[in-house]
């Protein structure tokens, strides 16, 4: 499929040229809404728990959940959250803290991450943690069977849309019991989605329907990052409905599944595709935190394979080391598109717009490709002789009656 399917900021365009009309002639409105910059962390202090849910209706299937949540400043007390990776050691957190009360300034809508294919559900701590400063309640549930200890599931894939279908569904039960601390405090009817590579599937899945699963109707936007959507048919991809990010690295052998995904969803309103510039698969990952607490404890990299980490060099010397593009740019990118997608699209706060546009990404991302899809053919008319008429309509609009 053609790599230009779709429209990027590096020309300009007859939607740009259209809306720009539009708003000079008072047909859309112009909003200057502060927000809080989706670039930077959030207003909230970060609480992080761990817990295991079990889904008796599929054998007593058990789900361990890492979860992030907003805390208020004179709640945010204990240490600060431990990654475990290692004999209980790992990388340590220093914006959120292990069991701080969760906020009751809510409810908070809750977003759903999902790792890799055998991989971890603390993967991607930075974005998780930056999501609940911004206000969501991050749960990541680690896929039994299909994780980095655990590749016993003989169908992940059929496993992955029922594990984030109980997950929802075990945040509400938590939400609706007074002696939890998540009482009240859970927003379960605004989901979100998010999710790396396989996780990425995961949440088109969501979107999409899978098997004999329809789309759950819970989930209200999706950010696939890097998604492995080759087994979702055109059909499926087509279905999607909801507010969807794509995110990519342009060095990734799954960008053109990324291009296929985007081209395919085109009834999914506000769709947008961020390619990162020389970003490869495993930069929207904490590959380089991992292999840095590594070398911290004193395990240098030729020696990773001593501790089941032999597997993490190639990609470490790929993703943290030099030339490869800066993976501290690469999760502020990933941060701030996905603070901004789900600020807007389950919090509803319009002033996040700014940041979702051709006009953003063009003075401000030199490191992406920004796209949005063709514009429609009302578009193309009114960009073309048709606004002569728009113009003319919106002088009679203006005059006194």
């Amino acid at each position: 499929m053609a790599q230009n399917a779709g429209r990027k900021t590096r020309r300009s365009t007859p939607r740009a040229r259209t809306a720009a009309l539009l708003l000079a002639c008072g047909l859309l409105p112009q909003l200057a809404i502060a927000v809080d910059d989706p670039n930077a962390t959030g207003p909230w202090n970060v609480g992080h728990t761990e817990f295991d849910i079990v889904d008796a209706i599929r054998a007593n299937r058990t789900l361990p959940l890492d979860v992030w949540y907003p805390v208020d400043a004179t709640d945010w007390t204990g240490t600060f959250a431990v990654y475990a990776l290692l004999a209980g050691l790992g990388p340590i957190s220093d914006l959120a803290r292990t069991d701080s009360i969760v906020s009751n300034s809510g409810p908070w809508p809750l977003i759903v991450f999902s790792h890799g294919f055998g991989g971890l559900n603390v993967q991607s701590t930075h974005l998780c943690e930056h999501l609940a400063s911004h206000g969501f309640i991050v749960v990541a549930p680690e896929h039994t069977g299909n994780t980095q200890a655990d590749m016993s599931s003989p169908d992940p894939a059929a496993d992955r849309y029922p594990d984030v279908a109980f997950v929802i569904d075990s945040m509400d039960q938590k939400n609706t019991t007074p002696a939890d601390p998540f009482f009240g405090r859970v927003d379960t009817i605004d989901v979100g989605v998010a999710g790396h590579s396989y996780g990425g599937l995961t949440a088109t899945m969501m979107a999409s329907g899978f098997g004999t699963d329809p789309p759950d109707t819970r989930v209200k936007a999706i950010m696939p990052v890097a998604a492995s959507n080759g087994i979702l048919s055109n059909a499926q991809l087509t279905s999607v409905t909801i507010p969807t990010l794509l995110m990519v690295g342009t060095l990734d052998g799954l960008q053109s599944e990324t291009i296929r995904s985007f081209s395919l969803m085109s009834s999914a309103p506000n769709l947008f595709r961020v390619d990162v510039i020389g970003a490869n698969h495993t930069h929207f990952a904490n590959v380089c935190d991992i292999g840095d607490w590594l070398i911290s404890i004193g395990i240098a990299k030729e020696n990773w394979g001593s501790v089941g980490a032999g597997a993490l060099i190639p990609i470490y010397e790929a993703t943290c080391e030099p030339p490869a593009f800066s993976i501290d740019e690469a999760t502020r990118i990933q941060n701030l598109y996905a603070a901004a997608l789900f600020r807007r699209h389950l919090l509803g706060e319009t002033g996040y717009d700014t940041y979702l546009t051709e006009s953003y990404a063009l003075a401000n991302e030199p490191d992406i490709d920004f796209y949005l899809p063709e514009p429609s053919q009302f578009l193309q008319l009114v960009s073309g002789v048709g606004m002569v008429s728009l113009l003319a309509f919106a002088r009679r609009r203006s005059r006194p009656s």
